[in-house]
């Protein structure tokens, strides 16, 4: 807890001072070495290494959509170490948390209000000419924290802003965090995480109606890759398909 006040403290007034003097974002930028640095901060503190796996699948300055589970406060920091320049879609309750909400929102992250659909897709719309522009953004479409690896229901959300910016989506399996800080837990233990960059999927071309189609074949991907690694068995739920959409393109259930 130290760690986190004194880290947000630190690196969040260098982020805001980088802003108000018109500090220019993008890779390498102060803003990407104060959130990593806040990152590897609270990982050593912690004394959590990070292990990334499919590192040919990080480009820097190349339009994705990263796709990850959540099942701990640690993917936050785990997830910032791991990835090149990037933004990410998080809840707006966050925005409230003093200096931290500030600092978040100058360095790419986007709030997103759950309980407003009209504003969370106005949020999404933006975080889509982000991306077109050439940014990357990263999603946890379970909506919020699990209390195990078992993947839950996706959102929609994640998958109309993949589609709407023909943006690639790279699925993410993080695994470890619950060992170190399991949710509603204050405590961290020592350990290691495992970050697993998956095969993008291709978007572009698919419309609207695909979207299902498209949640479903990410987390069949995340699924597998669980299952195989460390014997997770979620309880997948097929959805029904739309018409027409099993057939659009580089979609396959």
């Amino acid at each position: 807890m130290l760690a986190l006040l004194f880290g947000t403290m630190i690196f969040g007034s260098i982020v805001l001072l980088a802003q108000l003097v018109g500090a220019p974002q993008g890779p390498g930028s102060v803003y990407e070495r104060a959130t990593r640095g806040w990152a590897s901060w609270l990982l050593r503190a912690a004394g959590v290494r990070v292990v990334v796996h499919g590192g040919e699948h990080l480009v820097v300055g190349a339009p994705r959509v990263f796709i990850a589970n959540h099942v701990s406060w640690f993917d936050i920091p785990a997830m910032i170490y791991s990835l090149p320049h990037y933004g990410f879609v998080a809840k707006r309750e966050l925005a409230n948390i003093p200096l931290f909400g500030a600092a978040a929102r100058a360095v790419g992250v986007i709030y997103i209000d759950r309980e407003n659909h009209k504003a969370a897709f106005s949020a999404y719309e933006d975080a889509a000419a982000r991306i077109r522009d050439g940014r990357a953004v990263l999603v946890y479409p379970e909506g919020t924290r699990g209390d195990g690896y078992a993947l839950r229901p996706f959102k929609k959300g994640p998958f109309v802003l993949a589609v709407s910016s023909s943006a690639p989506i790279v699925p993410v399996v993080i695994h470890g965090t619950i060992e170190v800080n399991p949710r509603g837990s204050f405590k961290a233990t020592p350990g290691v995480v495992h970050v697993h960059m998956l095969e993008p999927i291709i978007t572009e071309g698919l419309t609207y109606a695909d979207r299902e189609v498209l949640a479903e074949r990410v987390r069949h991907r995340m699924a597998d890759l669980l299952r195989t690694q460390y014997g997770v068995e979620p309880a997948l739920q097929r959805r029904s398909v739309p018409t027409g959409a099993a057939s659009a393109p580089g979609v396959t259930v």
